[in-house]
C-alpha cells in the first residue's frame, strides 16, 4: 500500500473517526437503577421511600409471606427452587434498606393541572428533597418530571422546573443522581429546546457547563417514526448534544395513541416491542440508557389476586431484562417485591455461566463456548449489573470467576 493511498484513506476517514467517538462513546459508566417510581408531587414527603418499603413488606406478609411471593415469581420466570433462600433474604433486606432506587417527583400526568398552585408544590418538592439529601435519606437517584413542551403546557413546565431547581440549589449542591424527565417528546426541536433550557439554567445558577442532563420519554408515535419515515428518536438523541441520559418508554400513552383498545395495552404488545426495538437501536453505543414502562395490573386485593399480579409483573420484568431493558417503572409499593425478586432471579440464575465464560476468556482457557471480545464485554456488563443491583455479592463473583468489581471496571474500560 503506497503512502499516498494511506494518506487519502486517513483524510477520508478521520472525520468519520471523530464523529463515531462523539456520537457513540459507548456505555455510560456507573450504576443504572433497576426501576423508577413515579409519585405525584403533592404526595411527595420526607420518608416516603421508607414508607413504601414498609408497605411492600406488609403486602408480602398479607399475601402469604415470602414463600408465597417467591412461588409466584418462580412459577412465572421458571427459576430453580434452590435460588429461593438467597433471593428471599435479599428481597427482604432490600425492602428494609433501599426499597426505591430511583424516585421521580411527578408534576405531569400523575399530578395533573392545578394552575398556579403548582408553584407551591414545585417549591415544596425542592425543599423536601433538600431536607432528605441533608439527612441522608434521599433515594440514590431522584428527580422531577415536569410538564411537556407542547404549547398548552410549555410555560408551566418550564416555570416548575426553574422553581424546583432554584429551591434545591438555594441551600446546597445538586445531587449526583439528579434526573430531569422531559415527557411526550414528538420532535427533535423539543430536545434542542431542552438543551437551551439546560444551558440557561447552568448560567443562572453558576453550574458547570454540561452538568444538567435529561431523560426523554417516548410516548407518542411521532417520537418513533417521523413524517419522512426516519426514526425520530435517533434524531432526538443526537439533537441533545450529549445531554440525553435516558429513553423511557410510556406504555399507555403510546398504546392509546395507536388506537389499541385499553384491554390490550401492554408492555408486551407487538406495537410496544416495535417502539422499544427502535429505541434500542437508536441508543446503542451512545451511552443513553433505556427504561421499559409499567404494568397497570397492581398487586392489590385478596391474596390470590396479589399473587397473580406478582406473577404477571415478574414475567414482564424478566421479559424486559432478557431484551436488554434493565430498568422499568413501578407505580405501587406492592410491585416492589416482585420487581426485586424477578431482577435477582435474572442475575443469580445466569451468574454461574456468565462468570465461568468470562473467567475462561480472561484466562485464555478453551471452554465450552468460544466468545468474541464484544461478547466478553457483554458478560462483564451483565455481571456488573448483577453486582450493582444487589443480586450478586462480590465475594460470590470472586469465588466463581476470580474477578472482583475492580477487575470488571478495568475490563469494561479496555478497548
Amino acid at each position: 500500500m503506497s503512502a499516498s493511498t494511506l494518506a487519502e484513506v486517513e483524510t477520508l476517514l478521520t472525520p468519520v473517526d471523530e464523529e463515531l467517538t462523539q456520537r457513540y462513546p459507548g456505555e455510560r459508566a456507573g450504576r443504572q437503577p433497576v426501576h423508577t417510581v413515579y409519585v405525584p408531587a403533592d404526595r411527595y414527603h420526607a420518608g416516603l421511600a421508607g414508607e413504601w418499603g414498609a408497605q411492600a413488606a406488609q403486602a408480602v406478609q398479607d399475601a402469604g409471606g415470602m414463600d408465597a411471593l417467591l412461588d409466584a415469581v418462580f412459577a412465572a420466570t421458571g427459576a430453580p427452587t434452590e435460588l429461593a433462600e438467597p433471593i428471599g433474604v435479599k428481597v427482604a433486606a432490600k425492602l428494609a434498606a433501599q426499597p426505591i432506587e430511583d424516585l421521580r417527583i411527578d408534576l405531569e400526568d400523575g399530578y395533573g393541572d392545578h394552575g398556579d398552585a403548582e408553584d407551591d408544590v414545585a417549591v415544596a418538592a425542592g425543599q423536601t428533597l433538600r431536607a432528605e439529601l441533608d439527612a441522608g435519606s434521599a433515594t440514590p437517584f431522584v428527580g422531577i418530571r415536569f410538564k411537556c413542551f407542547e404549547e398548552p403546557t410549555r410555560a408551566r413546565g418550564l416555570r416548575s422546573l426553574d422553581l424546583f431547581l432554584t429551591t434545591l440549589l438555594g441551600s446546597g449542591p445538586l445531587p449526583e443522581g439528579l434526573l430531569l424527565t422531559l415527557p411526550k417528546v414528538t420532535y427533535a426541536a423539543q430536545v434542542q429546546a431542552m438543551v437551551l433550557v439546560c444551558e440557561q439554567l447552568e448560567r443562572s445558577h453558576d453550574l458547570t457547563p454540561g452538568r444538567l442532563g435529561f431523560e426523554v420519554q417516548v410516548e407518542t408515535p411521532q417520537a418513533v417514526l417521523g413524517p419522512d419515515g426516519a426514526a425520530t428518536v435517533a434524531r432526538m438523541l443526537h439533537a441533545g448534544q450529549g445531554r440525553v441520559t435516558g429513553l423511557h418508554y410510556g406504555t399507555y400513552d403510546y398504546s392509546a395513541s395507536l388506537g389499541i383498545a385499553a384491554a390490550y395495552q401492554s408492555m408486551e404488545h407487538p406495537a410496544a416491542d416495535h417502539a422499544k426495538a427502535v429505541m434500542q437501536l437508536a441508543a446503542a453505543g451512545t451511552g443513553v440508557r433505556l427504561s421499559d414502562g409499567s404494568t397497570n395490573v397492581l398487586p392489590v386485593g385478596d391474596p390470590d389476586q396479589v399473587r397473580d399480579a406478582w406473577a404477571l409483573h415478574a414475567r414482564l420484568v424478566q421479559r424486559s431484562l432478557v431484551r436488554g431493558y434493565y430498568q422499568g417503572w413501578d407505580m405501587h409499593p406492592s410491585q416492589l417485591p416482585s420487581r426485586y425478586a424477578a431482577t435477582y432471579v435474572f442475575f443469580r440464575q445466569g451468574m454461574p455461566a456468565a462468570a465461568d465464560r468470562l473467567r475462561d476468556y480472561v484466562g485464555q482457557v478453551e471452554g465450552a463456548v468460544l466468545d468474541e471480545p464484544a461478547t466478553a464485554k457483554a458478560l462483564a456488563r451483565y455481571l456488573q449489573r448483577g453486582l450493582d443491583s444487589g443480586a450478586v455479592d462480590e465475594a460470590e463473583l470472586q469465588e466463581r470467576s476470580g474477578l472482583g468489581a475492580a477487575d470488571l471496571t478495568r475490563f469494561l474500560g479496555s478497548r
